[in-house]
Parts: C-alpha cells; sequence; structure tokens
C-alpha cells in the first residue's frame, strides 16, 4: 500500500446519498484507515460512514483546512453535487489506494 502524505480534505458516505463526513488530514491512508476500521471514536464510527467518495489534495495544510471549512457550511445538496461530479457511480475511492472493498451491508462473507 503506497503511502501519501499530502494534505487532502476528503468526504466520506454510509452509502450512497447516506450520512455524509467532511475531513481534513495529512496522511490520507492512514485516516481513511482509522475510519474504515472504526479506531476513532465519534460520528464515523457512531454512524457506520466509512466510504471515501470523494478528495482534494492540496499544498499545503492551511489551504486543505480553509476549504474543509468552507465544504462543512455547504448544504447537503452542494456535497452531493461535488461527490457526483466527480465519482458519478459513488465507487469507494480507498479501494484505488489498495484498500480492501467494504462488506456491504446485509451481504455476509462467503463460506468459500
Amino acid at each position: 500500500m503506497r503511502r501519501d502524505l499530502a494534505p487532502a480534505v476528503y468526504l466520506l458516505a454510509s452509502r450512497r446519498n447516506g450520512t455524509l463526513y467532511v475531513g481534513v488530514t495529512s496522511d490520507m491512508i492512514g485516516r481513511i484507515y482509522q475510519h474504515r476500521e472504526g479506531l476513532v471514536p465519534g460520528f464515523t464510527r457512531d454512524y457506520g460512514v466509512k466510504m471515501l467518495v470523494w478528495f482534494e489534495q492540496h499544498a499545503t495544510m492551511e489551504q486543505a483546512i480553509l476549504r474543509e471549512k468552507r465544504i462543512k457550511k455547504w448544504n447537503r445538496r452542494w456535497k452531493l453535487e461535488l461527490i457526483e461530479a466527480g465519482n458519478p457511480l459513488w465507487r469507494d475511492l480507498a479501494e484505488d489506494f489498495g484498500m480492501e472493498p467494504l462488506r456491504q451491508p446485509g451481504f455476509p462473507p462467503s463460506r468459500e
């Protein structure tokens, strides 16, 4: 798994059109792993928000934080439009970083 340490703003979702979370990090891989595994108590763990549906890298952490604060003030429709513009199928972009697919609710793992 490659490490990408550029500051980034990201959007997580519980499912397509589900609960959304906006965050910022300087370690995208590590932070997404924490969300997916429920390692940090709080909103994403409480509401099962684990799917990376959008992210944007920035040159500095200050720029990333400013962008995160702006997006947090947006209404839900604008956030959905942002996701749909770059990820219309709502793919879990964490898989592009080498993470395993999330287990779909209601679908137990295969016994094969």
